[in-house]
């Protein structure tokens, strides 16, 4: 490509202007550069494609990488719930066949070994495992807690590992509580819960530990019906709201200073394939969307964000590599495979 074409397409696709899908058609496929300001990244569909007769997925829910540098994918196609990769998108090894309802996917390095925590929907559990898929550790909905009848109210989403290896399970389908156990799963406390004050959430769909204030480690959770993340105290004390008006986040994800997220759809598009990728930096400012609209801020209120084009269908997580890279799983998006998305620099 000539560099004339490079850059009457970089400034479209990074501009944030609506009305043009028709340059997915137009465009080849490492012509794509989606995002704004510093953060703008090369777009390869073809990354994570495999054999699908056998190694098939249903929802792409999330992405972790482990110490050895590989990318792991959670599906909830049972005949294959871990898919491993390199990252050149070449097919390690896969596993699982007992998580028909694999939704969230945690790493956390423990004594020297990386683990790994599943939330299941169907099973009403979360299951702690090694990078092979022994089991390590089962968490049952919480009785102790006395917020509960029975397992089906409990539909965990997500889980979070601060250092001291805490768990913190957020039930984003059930009721909107988090719940905090000790590293061995014994139950410590909840908050949160279904409901209209600040401190309540609305499809707390992810969280995640945020340690880039050292001295203030924090708890960042999506409240994705209310297109925001609210930052907790570690004991669960309500800090304050992120708006983020348009988007419907799914977990956040934190890479050196920046916070990365999916956003499953756009507000105003509903069930209509409208997601992109949102990166905010460490003032909590949206610096870039990938395949979405400018952040623009009015009087230092962020305004509504929206698709801008027709990359994604509906992402449900993202991975940042040891290199920057990043990678995007969808849900409901006709058993796609993985998209890599390599930063210009």
């Amino acid at each position: 490509m000539n560099r004339q074409s490079f850059l009457w397409q970089s400034a479209v696709l990074t501009a944030g202007i609506t009305g043009f899908p028709s340059l997915l058609a137009k465009a080849k496929q490492n012509d794509i550069i989606l995002g704004h300001q510093q953060k703008r990244y090369r777009l390869d569909t073809k990354w994570g494609a495999l054999d699908f007769n056998r190694y098939p997925v249903k929802d792409c829910h999330e992405m972790v990488q482990d110490q050895f540098g590989r990318i792991i994918l959670l599906t909830n196609e049972t005949k294959n719930n871990i898919i491993i990769y390199d990252k050149k998108g070449k097919l390690v090894t896969t596993w699982g066949n007992d998580y028909p309802g694999a939704h969230g996917l945690t790493l956390f390095h423990e004594n020297g070994q990386d683990v790994l925590f599943i939330a299941d929907n169907n099973r009403h559990q979360v299951i702690k495992t090694t990078l092979d898929g022994k089991v390590l550790l089962t968490l049952d909905y919480p009785k102790d807690a006395g917020i509960y009848q029975s397992a089906s109210e409990f539909v965990p989403t997500e889980t979070a590992i601060t250092p001291n290896g805490d768990i913190y399970v957020a039930d984003g389908y059930g009721k909107d509580y988090i719940i905090h156990y000790n590293a061995k799963g014994q139950y410590i406390r909840h908050w949160g819960g279904r409901g209209s004050a600040p401190k309540h959430l609305k499809n707390a769909h992810g969280i995640c530990y945020d340690g880039r204030d050292q001295q203030r480690p924090i708890l960042m959770v999506t409240s994705r019906e209310e297109n925001a993340f609210k930052r907790f105290t570690l004991d669960g004390q309500y800090i304050d709201t992120i708006p983020l008006p348009g988007a419907w986040v799914c977990r956040p994800v934190i890479k050196g200073d920046y916070l990365y997220a999916a956003v499953l759809q756009t507000h105003q598009r509903q069930g209509q394939s409208s997601g992109f990728v949102t990166i905010l930096d460490q003032q909590n400012k949206v610096v870039s969307n990938l395949a979405g609209s400018t952040p623009t801020y009015t009087n230092q209120v962020l305004q509504n964000m929206y698709q801008t084009l027709n990359v994604f269908q509906y992402p449900h997580d993202v991975c940042i590599d040891d290199e920057d890279n990043l990678y995007v799983a969808q849900w409901n998006s006709g058993h796609v495979y993985p998209y890599k998305l390599t930063p210009i620099n």
